[in-house]
């Protein structure tokens, strides 16, 4: 969830069109001096530049990616040389964050909308030009998905927003964080207005053999109430490419506990926490692992 504490400007549905599943080193193509439209540069706290759609989004991501959580025990587990597939990667925060971690990985970052995907694919091309951007949303099947767009609130953008509930969400997440009641109508107001997108969907199987993985040390999933389908789209033989997986999960309709099975059941160990600052809401990290053969 992002933090819409500071206010950020209504952002343009602009960026790069693709074809289903356009791939392509981050460092390909004529390199840019300028950010991509509707887009903004920002300085990280590390003192790195990157491009972003909101300064103040950047910021919060930039907080989960680093803080206490799910996305730094996944980092400080990775080794030189694994394969990390970072599914929902908005503007690159977490796979930047995992790079400059560890060194040599080899990160497939995917990404949906436009805008948000132009922002990965220049900050990937600046920081890891080794890395990988896919335009697309992943799915349980190939092909092309109807996705809502949050201007105002990029990291709760996807297949099954829901306005009311993340509208509750975040009342909650700003109540948690100590903003007074008198602010959060105001802060919340059209925060989460979408713009629907029609947008090239693939599945993880589908990764797998584009780009000829052999193992994938670290599967990161934050795709707002879809990563039922994530899974879902993970062919059985692929499954046991797959050391750890590390999700956000949207516990509705009693999807935690299926997701918890799904993943015992593939002979996972699996472990759920909830942020603080997210008590009372629906969102909680699911971290799953077991031992890959030698």
């Amino acid at each position: 969830m992002t933090d819409p504490t500071k206010p950020t400007k209504p952002t343009k549905t602009a960026g790069p069109t693709a074809r289903t599943g356009l791939t392509g080193p981050a460092g390909s193509g004529e390199a840019r001096s300028t950010a991509p439209p509707a887009t903004s540069p920002y300085e990280l706290p590390n003192g790195r530049g990157i491009t972003c759609v909101s300064a103040a989004e950047a910021k919060v991501l930039w907080a989960e990616a680093t803080g206490p959580g799910a996305y730094r025990s996944a980092a400080d587990a990775l080794r030189p040389g694994d394969t990390v597939l970072d599914i929902g990667a908005n503007i690159g925060i977490v796979s930047l964050m995992f790079g400059w971690r560890v060194p040599d990985l080899r990160i497939i970052s995917v990404e949906p909308a436009p805008t948000t995907y132009a922002c990965l694919e220049a900050n990937l091309r600046d920081h890891l030009p080794g890395a990988v951007a896919v335009r697309g949303a992943i799915s349980d099947h190939a092909g092309e998905s109807t996705f809502t767009y949050y201007p105002k609130s990029t990291g709760n953008s996807g297949l099954f927003a829901d306005q009311q509930a993340d509208d509750a969400n975040t009342r909650i997440f700003l109540r948690n964080s100590g903003i007074p009641e008198d602010y959060i109508g105001e802060i919340v107001k059209d925060l989460h207005r979408g713009i629907q997108l029609t947008v090239p969907t693939l599945t993880v199987s589908d990764l797998v053999r584009r780009h000829e993985l052999r193992e994938i040390g670290l599967l990161k999933i934050d795709v707002e109430r879809a990563e039922h389908l994530v899974l879902a789209g993970i062919e059985d033989e692929h499954w046991p490419l797959i050391g750890h997986v590390v999700a956000e999960v949207h516990d509705e309709a009693g999807r935690l506990k299926n997701l918890t099975g799904l993943l015992e059941r593939y002979g996972f160990t699996v472990s759920v926490a909830q942020q603080p600052q997210l008590a009372g809401t629906d969102l909680y990290e699911l971290d799953a692992t077991r031992r890959l053969p030698a």
